[in-house]
């Protein structure tokens, strides 16, 4: 009997109070540390569908809640980082987008006890020394790259490699001690599969991307982040699309997709498993 295709279920760990539709909105609410709450039932249904996940965690969301992320990383999950406070790495300088890296992987893996070696950037907004950077303060591989198309006001453009690689397959120049896990977006539309995308466009949408990656040989990576699964609270100036389908909708989207006959493992085993992916020259595969 054939093993099941493969898929990465991520979660950026991060409270509603992270996201940038908050953080510049003309609104407030008395507590926007929404999101966190719902980590302890994310980690219920993953275990009932024997699952495992891997969580890029901001560093203030692990401080804040600690008990909530070592409970994660006690279940087999691996923990990454999102970074220390989930700003945009291309709105700082240098040394503190450094600190960003450093202090966020140092923290996680005090509270863990666990080695962090894989990084996502806020917004997947990343800098030119991104990678040179990640290699500098510890860590072994990226998932900030989305291979899609140019989505105005929001990213895209930038990047055509679906397939686990290095990075210096991908940029010229790069360190290839760095792995690259891209998102999953699909084929020929070239949009997201999860994110937003899995809200506007529902599940089937992205379980049939799901399953058109398979086909190719690629394992899908999906990113979801806690607050949408919470009901949140509307705020002045927050867009309404970051309202559309949170909540108990998501809560079924997820059911669906972890149903699937999928196998969800984490990022880190992903990137393994493809063992070219971790010898320098490979040529990066661009896959329409």
């Amino acid at each position: 009997m054939a093993s099941p295709p493969r898929a990465a279920l991520t979660i950026d760990a991060e409270s509603f109070a992270h996201t940038p539709a908050y953080r510049t909105a003309s609104g407030t609410v008395p507590d926007p540390d929404v999101g966190p709450e719902q980590i302890d039932r994310l980690v219920e249904t993953l275990d009932a569908h024997e699952a495992t996940a891997t969580w890029f965690v901001v560093g203030e969301l692990a401080r804040d809640h600690p008990d909530r992320i070592e409970r994660v990383a006690s279940k087999g999950h691996e923990i990454a980082s999102h970074t220390m406070t989930h700003r945009h790495l291309t709105e700082l300088d240098a040394d503190r987008r450094r600190s960003e890296l450093r202090d966020s992987r140092e923290s996680l893996e005090a509270l863990t006890g666990q080695p962090v070696a894989g990084f996502r950037a806020p917004s997947f907004e990343i800098a030119a020394d991104h990678f040179e950077m990640l290699a500098e303060t510890g860590y072994r591989y990226d998932s900030s790259t989305v291979p899609c198309r140019s989505i105005p006001g929001w990213y895209g453009g930038e990047w055509s490699t679906q397939r686990p690689t290095t990075a210096d397959t991908i940029q010229s120049g790069a360190p290839a001690s760095i792995g690259e896990l891209p998102v999953a977006v699909m084929p020929g539309l070239r949009l997201p599969l999860t994110g937003t995308w899995l809200r506007f466009f529902g599940v089937r949408y992205t379980i049939a991307g799901m399953r058109w990656l398979a086909r190719r040989g690629i394992a899908p990576v999906l990113y979801v982040h806690p607050w949408e699964f919470a009901d949140l609270p509307r705020v002045e100036g927050v867009p309404r699309r970051v309202y559309v389908r949170t909540g108990a909708w998501m809560w079924r989207a997820l059911e669906r997709i972890l149903n699937t006959d999928f196998e969800f493992v984490t990022a880190r085993s992903v990137l393994e498993s493809e063992t070219d992916a971790f010898e320098p020259g490979t040529p990066a595969d661009a896959d329409g």
